[in-house]
């Protein structure tokens, strides 16, 4: 089943993407939710004409995307968190406590566009993350969790 996204689907694709599903997926979970609509042929025509005229918008976005990326380059951050014997915390460090982190530095990222490779953090030391601006600027970010004094 060809369908059109209306919205960004995790593991599938972004909004106005053109996919490929199982029938009973499509039928019963992205076209009820609102995640996406048929892709006939008259909805085709109007996605590429809606695409045409979206571009030089798109266009903006990335530029405005790589300047809030651009940001990322000069800081070095360290976020701060209870710490146990050795190195284990107190708890875990997710993208949630990153994406605050990053609000306090000036950088406003929604977390669920950051990603932390490994899932959440439980040991003190540096780690790596995937943070999307757009969905052609995805950048990594390297940052270091550190014991409370």
């Amino acid at each position: 089943m060809e369908l059109i996204l209306k919205k960004d689907v995790e593991n599938l694709g972004f909004a106005d993407d053109v996919v490929t599903v199982k029938n009973g997926y499509g039928r019963n979970y992205l076209i009820p939710q609102g995640f996406a609509v048929l892709a006939t042929s008259s909805a085709k025509k109007v996605l590429a004409e809606n695409l045409k005229q979206r571009a030089h918008k798109e266009q903006e976005a990335i530029k405005q995307a790589k300047e809030e990326a651009s940001k990322l380059d000069d800081i070095e951050l360290k976020i701060t968190a209870k710490a146990g014997s050795g190195d284990k915390l107190f708890g875990s460090i997710s993208n949630a406590d990153l994406s605050d982190a990053l609000a306090d530095k000036g950088v406003e990222v929604d977390r669920k566009f950051i990603s932390i490779f490994g899932g959440n953090i439980k040991r003190l030391g540096q780690y790596d993350a995937k943070i999307r601006f757009h969905r052609e600027v995805v950048i990594d970010f390297t940052f270091e969790v550190i014991a409370e004094a």
